[in-house]
């Protein structure tokens, strides 16, 4: 019998071949549905909407305005803001006497990532009308759609105010809003790393710079990487303030590395395989745990910024700030919404208090919450450090030390003084993600091995 002969076999190959085609787009079809599905929940914890209902007193009002000072405006985005790029620079700034720091927003709330709220002190429209300081200097954080329609308000104001002279410091990825804007055209600037090749495609008018920690060009300073924007306001703190107040303000805050007229340029960095740590646990949430962030009054703002910036960064872990009551003031007045401690907050894994280096500076309320809620007070700065030190070691003990370094590497803060101990790779979004492609070949694949059984 010749294989022509042979019956259903030559027919038979293009049909299995055709069901094993159908199962193999089915199973990546649900790969890529699963993964954005994360993606999408990953992007909604870490900007959460802000509450649109103040409470009943109303939000605190903002502080006086101090006369014969340099006007510093944050602004905060409508789409959402990176925490750090804003509360860097205002730290810095806030602890100069030479200098009156504000935010403000076309929003009443604003966002930050990491899911913590603020209640601006001046709208966009106050500044217009007069109500509020012209600003001298304007720190333009990254926001999540800058050349979107939230955003438009913002790009015009911007405008407006390079127009009156203010000196522009854009943040990391702030960059980004400043040349939606219009406003680096023909200037040199840096951005955050893994902004820079696309932006060098859409912004040919712009000369990108890669490997410094800021650039500056006339009026308009921009920084590399979030953490990045500590050096830019503080070299605006040395020219308008002077050598002597930049450097006590740097030596305050401390970040590891900083030196008045040090080197500004870092390593330049570029997209490696490690970096998938934080793409799987930002595509694989589930069973993601919750971190408190208990916020004490007097707070320092880069304090705050940590632990937000971190597990927000790193996708490792949902953050919820909690507080006594509503309303927390920082050290240096800037008003953040928190959920209060009471019955009706959300339940969390943990809770971290930034900032405190003694439990008996928790405060009653908040210690009587988390005792109540079986929760230890974890102090991760207890011996006084740096808060990113000790927040990319509490990140390395409870994720990994692999999405430890990514995420420093992210945020472009410096590790070789750090010693990180935890596990060496991150465990529950690896196990995660490959049970939703065990899941999605089986789902993609069963089809075919059931018309086969039939038949």
């Amino acid at each position: 019998m010749t294989a022509t002969e042979l019956p259903g076999r030559g027919s038979a190959w293009p049909g299995r071949l055709a069901r094993s085609l159908r199962g193999a787009a089915l199973a990546g079809a649900s790969v890529a549905g699963a993964g954005a599905a994360g993606a999408l929940v990953s992007v909604r914890a870490a900007y959460p909407r802000p509450p649109r209902a103040a409470p009943a007193g109303g939000w605190p009002p903002p502080g006086p305005v101090p006369r014969g000072r340099l006007a510093v405006a944050v602004v905060l985005g409508a789409s959402g803001s990176v925490i750090t790029d804003a509360l860097g620079p205002y730290e810095v700034f806030a602890r100069s006497p030479g200098f009156f720091v504000y935010t403000v927003s076309a929003r009443p709330a604003a966002m930050l990532s990491g899911g913590l709220a603020v209640v601006p002190d001046y709208s966009l429209g106050d500044v217009d009308a007069g109500t509020a300081p012209e600003p001298d200097v304007v720190v333009i954080p990254a926001v999540v759609s800058p050349a979107g329609r939230k955003e438009r308000p913002l790009r015009e104001w911007l405008a407006r105010r390079a127009g009156r002279g203010a000196q522009l410091l854009g943040v990391c990825a702030g960059a980004r809003l400043l040349a939606a804007a219009g406003l680096l055209d023909g200037h040199r600037a840096t951005t955050h790393w893994s902004r820079l090749r696309g932006l060098q495609r859409s912004r040919p008018q712009v000369d990108w710079v890669r490997g410094q920690r800021y650039v500056q060009d006339g009026k308009i300073t921009t920084t590399a990487g979030v953490t990045s924007g500590v050096f830019g306001a503080l070299r605006l703190v040395q020219q308008l303030a002077g050598a002597a107040e930049a450097q006590r303000a740097g030596r305050e805050l401390g970040y590891p590395g900083w030196s008045l007229d040090g080197p500004t340029g870092i390593r330049a960095q570029r997209p490696a395989p490690r970096d998938l740590t934080n793409l799987l646990a930002a595509l694989a949430p589930w069973r993601r745990p919750a971190v408190g962030v208990g916020l004490a009054e007097g707070v320092g703002e880069l304090d705050v910024a940590a632990p937000f910036e971190v597990y927000a960064t790193s996708f490792a872990a949902r953050t919820v700030p909690i507080a006594a009551g509503r309303t927390v003031t920082t050290r240096h007045g800037l008003r953040l919404i928190a959920a209060p401690a009471d019955a009706a907050a959300p339940r969390v894994d943990r809770l971290i208090v930034p900032g405190v280096d003694r439990a008996d500076q928790v405060g009653p309320r908040l210690a009587g919450w988390a005792s109540g809620r079986g929760l230890g007070i974890e102090l991760p700065q207890a011996d006084g450090e740096f808060s990113f030190d000790a927040m990319l070691r509490d990140l390395a003990a409870h994720a990994d030390r692999a999405t430890a370094r990514v995420t420093a590497k992210s945020i472009e803060y410096p590790t070789g003084h750090l010693r990180l101990a935890g596990p060496a790779w991150p465990r529950r979004p690896t196990t995660a993600f490959a049970l939703t492609v065990a899941a999605a070949i089986g789902a993609g694949f069963l089809p075919a091995a059931a018309s086969r059984r039939r038949r």
